[in-house]
C-alpha cells in the first residue's frame, strides 16, 4: 500500500476512534467519519457498495389508492406500478417507503393495514408482506439491531428485531401522534415528534425508555425531525405554526423558532450540508434555511401552487423530489436555482416517497435518513 494512502487510512481510523471516544457512542454504531458533519458519508455520489448496482428509482406510496408508483428519475416517467396486497377491504394507507438499516430492502409502512410490504430495490418489484401493528413510520436504531415502529394510533413506539421484525419491547409514549424522529450524534438518544399534542419526547435508545416530554412554543403540529449536520441541534417542522423549531437535544429545550411558510412539513438537507429544505405544504413552497445563520435564505414557489410533503434529494444533490400530498403529483426541483423541472402525475394521496439508492453507509429509516 502506498505510504500516502496508508497515512490517510491511519488518520481516518484515529479520527473515527477519537470521535467515538469523545461522544461515548452507542455500542455497535458505525463511528462518525467527521465529528463536524454527521452526514459526511452521505455526500454527493457516495453510494455504498451494497446499493451501487441498484437502478435509480423513486418509490411513491399513494396513501389513498393503496398503490406504489415507481418513477425513473432519468426520464421523469412512471416505469412501474403495483397495488399493495390486502387481507380485508379496508384502506391500507401506505405512508412511507423506508430503507432498511443495511440498505438492502425497502419497506412500505401501511398503518391502517397493519402491515409492512417489502420492495426489492435491485428489481423495483414487490416482495413479501408481514403483519406489523400500526406502522405509520419506521426508523432503525443506529447500531442496526432494532426497527423502531412509530405506532401512532396506539400511542406507542415498538422496538422490533431488525431482521425478524418480532417485537422486543412495546414502549408507551404518553403523547398523541408520535410519528417522526431522529437520533443524537452518539446514537444514544432519539428525539421524536408528537403531532397531536404539540410536544417532543426524548427516548433512551439502549434502555428503550422515555426520558422526558417537551411542550413546543408556538404550539401546533410538529412533523419531521432532523439532526443538524454539526450534530448540535434538531430541526422540527411545525405544520400549524408555519415554521421550524430549533431544539437543543442534550438539554432538551427549545432554542428558537424560524418562520418558513404555511404548513411546514418535511425536512431534507442539501448534499453540501449548507441548507435544510423545508416543504411548506399549505402554500406550495420550499424554504431554504441557511444552516450557518439559521435564517431563511431563499424560497421556491411551485407555479400554480401545490402541496409539497415528503421525499428526498437525488444522489448527486442536483434534484429535490417531493410528493404533492393533495394534488396527486410529484414535484422535482432543480436545487441550483429552485426551478420546477418536472410535475409527475401519480396516484391519490402521495406521501412519504423514497429516492433510492441514496448515499450513506446505513439508514436510520423514514424516507432515507442516511449516515
Amino acid at each position: 500500500m502506498p505510504a500516502s494512502r496508508a497515512g490517510a487510512l491511519w488518520a481516518l481510523c484515529v479520527l473515527s476512534a477519537a470521535s467515538a471516544a469523545a461522544l461515548d457512542m452507542l455500542p455497535g454504531m458505525p463511528p462518525l467519519l467527521d465529528p463536524h458533519n454527521v452526514y459526511a458519508a452521505a455526500g454527493p455520489g457516495k453510494l455504498a457498495d451494497a446499493v451501487k448496482a441498484f437502478p435509480a428509482r423513486v418509490y411513491v406510496p399513494n396513501s389513498k389508492s393503496d398503490t406504489i408508483d415507481v418513477i425513473d428519475p432519468a426520464t421523469f416517467k412512471i416505469v412501474g406500478h403495483f397495488a399493495l396486497p390486502k387481507r380485508t377491504k379496508r384502506l391500507l394507507e401506505p405512508q412511507h417507503v423506508v430503507p432498511s438499516w443495511d440498505l438492502k430492502k425497502l419497506w412500505v409502512a401501511e398503518d391502517l393495514g397493519d402491515q409492512l410490504t417489502m420492495i426489492d430495490p435491485a428489481t423495483g418489484k414487490m416482495g413479501e408482506s408481514i403483519h406489523v401493528d400500526d406502522p405509520y413510520n419506521m426508523y432503525y436504531t443506529p447500531d442496526g439491531k432494532y426497527a423502531v415502529v412509530m405506532a401512532e394510533r396506539e400511542r406507542r413506539i415498538d422496538f422490533r428485531d431488525a431482521q425478524t421484525m418480532k417485537v422486543v419491547k412495546r414502549l408507551p409514549v404518553n403523547c398523541d401522534g408520535v410519528n417522526h424522529a431522529d437520533f443524537t450524534p452518539d446514537g444514544r438518544f432519539m428525539i421524536a415528534t408528537c403531532e397531536f399534542s404539540s410536544e417532543l419526547i426524548k427516548v433512551d435508545v439502549a434502555a428503550q425508555t422515555v426520558l422526558g416530554h417537551l411542550k413546543l412554543e408556538p404550539k401546533g403540529m410538529p412533523q419531521d425531525c432532523r439532526l443538524s449536520p454539526d450534530g448540535k441541534v434538531f430541526y422540527v417542522a411545525n405544520m400549524d405554526a408555519n415554521g421550524v423549531h430549533v431544539i437543543d437535544g442534550n438539554a432538551f429545550r427549545q432554542i428558537e423558532f424560524i418562520p418558513t411558510g404555511k404548513g411546514a412539513h418535511g425536512l431534507y438537507f442539501s448534499r453540501d450540508v449548507k441548507y435544510v429544505y423545508v416543504s411548506n405544504r399549505g402554500e406550495g413552497s420550499v424554504s431554504l434555511i441557511d444552516l450557518a445563520t439559521r435564517k431563511v435564505a431563499k424560497k421556491w414557489m411551485i407555479p400554480g401552487g401545490g402541496s409539497p410533503d415528503m421525499g428526498g434529494v437525488s444522489a448527486d444533490g442536483k434534484l429535490l423530489w417531493l410528493s404533492g400530498r393533495y394534488n396527486r403529483e410529484v414535484y422535482v426541483f432543480d436545487t441550483s436555482n429552485g426551478s420546477l423541472r418536472a410535475r409527475i402525475r401519480v396516484g391519490d394521496g402521495p406521501h412519504g416517497m423514497c429516492v433510492y439508492p441514496q448515499p450513506g453507509r446505513y439508514s436510520l429509516g423514514h424516507t432515507g435518513n442516511m449516515r
